[in-house]
């Protein structure tokens, strides 16, 4: 307290010094409370330490107080001001005799910072398991089969049902109503299904005249909205439709997961083993905004493929709630950057990623922190969500990147 210079202080001009000297003498006291008060409120407590200075007495009596006081609290032990990541490690090497284990960080670089936050994240996320532990073995994700109308997105729920659990008929609109049914599949898992009425094109829609198809419409795209996967079913002969462009756009607008059904794939004459692959080809290049969903061949009036539905609706769900550790997750960034940097402006700056991390999930949510986000430009943004997805996975759901 010897080096603070009150008597300097802007605004403290008016108040005599037997008070500044008081409200100084005050200050330890004060500032204690205010810490305690903080660490009993704390789910995470950072202890950051002085990497420069080296061990202090001061470190060891916090240290003693936090073992004595709070040891069923998460404790992560920050050693700052460790800019190089060599020297770091020999740095925070001197303050294991505290009883923590130490990271070296830099707040000036953002060296470790990264795996800094991953392990206050890791000792949230264990404060939070308790609680969300009932809440997750009693999820139950919903898959909503939409698609153009007389596609087959009832046959498909009634094949996977073993039941004709909706009416199916060569009408067109048949169904008018998002119909929710639970089904158990072949691991175990329970699904909602959302069978949902044939979206049409809004001028359709109008000259037909119809309230009810009008509404029908909102409900699916509703069904949609609450849904976590959608089967989006399309007509084998019929290929990809502008409709069916336009149902894409919005399942990726929501963020939700999403596999193409190719229904009624008995109606291709002549097929051979090239022809999959040419229909995917052409899906591929007609719905770029889902060139992440995984395609299924099925025949529903006959059963045909129709579990695959399910089965791979039960990976999207697993790949839309996965985690990535935070050092994994910067392993492959720093990958991707040096395969290719960010392009330099014309003034010379380059983009700088300091490191990133996974905010959520469904959809998978990571937040880049940079030096200017306006120095990655979308091309280079698609790149790098390209690249997570090579490298780390996430099939069948739309990831967000945060700049």
């Amino acid at each position: 307290m010897e080096d603070l210079a009150i008597s300097t202080t802007i605004g403290m001009d008016g108040i005599s010094l037997l008070s500044r000297e008081a409200a100084v003498a005050r200050m330890p006291s004060m500032i204690e409370r205010q810490a305690t008060a903080a660490v009993e409120e704390a789910s995470v407590i950072i202890f950051l330490v002085d990497g420069q200075a080296g061990l202090t007495a001061a470190d060891v009596e916090i240290a003693d107080w936090l073992r004595k006081s709070y040891s069923s609290k998460y404790i992560v032990l920050a050693v700052n001001k460790c800019e190089s990541p060599r020297k770091g490690v020999m740095q925070a090497s001197e303050f294991w005799s505290l009883g923590f284990s130490p990271i070296p960080i830099s707040a000036l670089s953002g060296t470790g910072t990264g795996e800094l936050l991953d392990l206050v994240c890791s000792g949230l996320k264990k404060t939070e398991d308790v609680e969300n532990m009932d809440k997750e073995e009693n999820y139950v994700p919903s898959i909503a089969i939409v698609g153009r109308p007389n596609v087959g997105k009832s046959s498909i729920l009634n094949s996977l049902l073993g039941e004709d659990r909706t009416i199916v008929s060569p009408i067109s609109g048949t169904t008018r109503d998002a119909i929710d049914t639970e089904f158990v599949g072949p691991d175990g898992q329970k699904f909602r299904l959302i069978d949902t009425a044939g979206i049409r094109r809004r001028a359709s829609v109008a000259s037909s005249g119809s309230t009810t198809e009008a509404l029908s419409v909102n409900r699916a795209f509703r069904a949609i909205r609450r849904s976590d996967v959608v089967a989006l079913v399309i007509e084998a002969m019929a290929c990809i439709t502008e409709q069916d462009t336009r149902i894409a756009e919005r399942i990726e607008k929501e963020g939700k997961g999403c596999l193409i059904v190719v229904n009624k794939w008995d109606t291709i004459p002549n097929k051979n083993q090239q022809t999959a692959t040419y229909y995917e080809q052409d899906v591929r290049e007609k719905m770029r905004m889902l060139d992440w969903a995984p395609i299924v061949y099925s025949t529903a009036i006959t059963g045909q493929s129709v579990e695959k539905v399910i089965v791979a609706a039960s990976t999207i769900e697993k790949e839309r709630a996965r985690r990535l550790s935070t050092a994994i997750l910067n392993q492959v960034i720093r990958e991707a950057i040096a395969f290719k940097p960010p392009p330099r402006t014309r003034g010379g700056k380059r983009g700088r990623v300091y490191y990133c991390t996974q905010a959520a999930i469904r959809p998978p949510t990571f937040v880049f922190f940079v030096n200017d986000a306006k120095l990655f430009p979308e091309t280079y943004r698609r790149y790098m969500e390209k690249q997570l997805r090579s490298d780390a996975g996430f099939a069948g759901t739309p990831i967000r990147l945060l700049w």
